[in-house]
């Protein structure tokens, strides 16, 4: 198991999914947690759980794309406690035909994906530069790197967090501050619908908790070193080969 406890861990979108098994996988590897959603009353269950294991929680209900409200969440958990750690995991699925895609849906998958990351990011890596340490994970796709058809908003807007997360690490090499992106294939989750929340872990479907011991040990490697980038997907996932 990894120890996390000289973490202070920021996790965006932790009411359900990815988020939740972060923040469950965090609090067993001893960090202390500041959990945000737009969900209040499924951040409040999630955090009486892991109140109960005796983890440090805060939580806050967050509109991530909501410049003034990411401040007051970074704000209330510098409060809490010195912030190390940002798990930018918040996001939307989109899935729609290129020819019907208006401006206003384009701008909202943007919004919640991209530039959201970009406030939590901002506000995080100003943090952790007065302090010279900080570590930052966003949570791209597979779509990054290889996009399913009709998806062309959700994979603009996860090849911009994948160029964001390699310009946040050169700049924040001299302020001791890494940045990382990890690329989740096809995972059980709410965020693709009530399909994907329904599923069962197969060879081509994985449990968040796979994904969260990954995230875990992106976070536990020494603040002097970074694994800049990592993809994970299900064995049969039809991402490798040609048909």
């Amino acid at each position: 198991m990894q120890d996390l406890s000289r973490h202070t861990a920021v996790i965006t979108g932790a009411s359900s999914g990815i988020g939740a098994a972060v923040a469950r996988k965090f609090a067993d590897c001893g960090a202390r947690l500041v959990l945000a959603a737009r969900r209040l009353d499924r951040l409040e269950a999630l955090a009486e759980e892991l109140s109960a294991t005796g983890a440090q929680v805060l939580i806050r209900a967050t509109d991530v794309t909501d410049e003034a409200d990411v401040k007051g969440l970074f704000a209330d958990a510098e409060a809490f406690s010195p912030i190390t750690l940002l798990v930018a995991n918040a996001g939307i699925v989109s899935h729609s035909p290129t020819m019907e895609i208006t401006t206003e849906h384009w701008h909202d998958v943007i919004g919640v994906n991209l530039t959201a990351a970009f406030l939590c990011c901002r506000e995080a890596f100003q943090i952790m530069a007065e302090r010279k340490r900080g570590r930052i994970i966003n949570i791209g796709s597979l779509s990054a790197q290889m996009p399913r058809a009709n998806t062309i908003a959700y994979t603009a807007s996860k090849y911009g967090i994948e160029g964001m997360t390699r310009s946040l690490a050169l700049d924040g090499r001299e302020y001791g501050i890494t940045a990382s992106v990890i690329h989740p294939g096809s995972t059980v989750s709410e965020l693709g619908g009530a399909a994907m929340s329904k599923a069962s872990p197969s060879d081509k479907m994985m449990e968040a908790q796979y994904v969260a011991e990954l995230i875990a040990l992106m976070a536990a490697v020494p603040d002097e070193a970074n694994l800049l980038t990592a993809t994970m997907l299900p064995i049969a996932q039809p991402y490798l080969g040609r048909g």
